[in-house]
């Protein structure tokens, strides 16, 4: 079994990059991998681009924007993605962390739930709704993508998007969904440092545990 400190993980911090060209990369990190590669947390924003999940219906796209849309191989249905909104992709071994797909994701809701709170936001989650609530509104969206033990794809949590783009789409695949953001309830901090406090929750969420610990 891995010693914690034979668990590292690495933090990219890449900046607003292309959502194709980063997409491609994480196919090929994971690819890639051996037992030896080191998890990796890619904190990012991309430019605005709507992503649609492998089991995606077009239709919830409901006009056309001018903002590309693109077909993927995550989970769920459609969402956004623009400057203002912190994108983490989590590359992560499950298998060698001792996770469970269900935990995975019960984690990443928890990382986004703590990193609110410490903005005094009480966030939550919704039964067969995966993502982050604030009274009923969706602040937090999530989808993964899991080939050979290993997850890729991730969270997006808005801090300033703007939140318009998502008018043209059901967010998630839910008619009539609100969609907010940190902003709108008086947070001044930006990406970044909003950023680095999830990174924090992800790195300790993602901690090695005793067995005896482990679901």
């Amino acid at each position: 079994m891995p010693a914690a400190e034979a668990l590292p993980l690495v933090v990219r911090r890449l900046g607003l990059v292309e959502y194709e060209p980063t997409w491609a990369a994480m196919r090929a990190f994971t690819d890639a991998r051996s037992d030896e590669t080191a998890d990796e947390l890619w904190l990012l924003e991309h430019p605005p681009v709507f992503t649609l999940g492998q089991a995606g219906k077009p239709e919830h796209l409901l006009r056309e924007t001018g903002i590309p849309l693109v077909k993927i191989d995550r989970g769920g249905q459609i969402t956004y993605h623009g400057p203002g909104q912190i994108v983490v992709y989590l590359l992560v071994d499950l298998h060698r962390r001792h996770i469970k797909v269900r935990e995975m994701v019960s984690l990443m809701e928890q990382a986004l739930i703590d990193c609110l709170a410490d903005y005094g936001l009480a966030a939550e989650r919704k039964d067969g709704a995966p993502g982050v609530y604030i009274a009923g509104a969706k602040i937090a969206a999530l989808g993964l993508r899991v080939r050979n033990g290993c997850t890729y794809h991730g969270l997006a949590l808005n801090v300033d998007a703007d939140l318009a783009p998502f008018s043209a789409i059901n967010p998630c695949g839910y008619e009539g969904l609100e969609t907010i953001r940190m902003k709108d309830f008086g947070v001044t901090d930006g990406v970044a440092a909003v950023g680095e406090r999830l990174l924090a929750h992800l790195g300790r969420l993602l901690a090695p545990r005793p067995a005896a610990d482990r679901p």
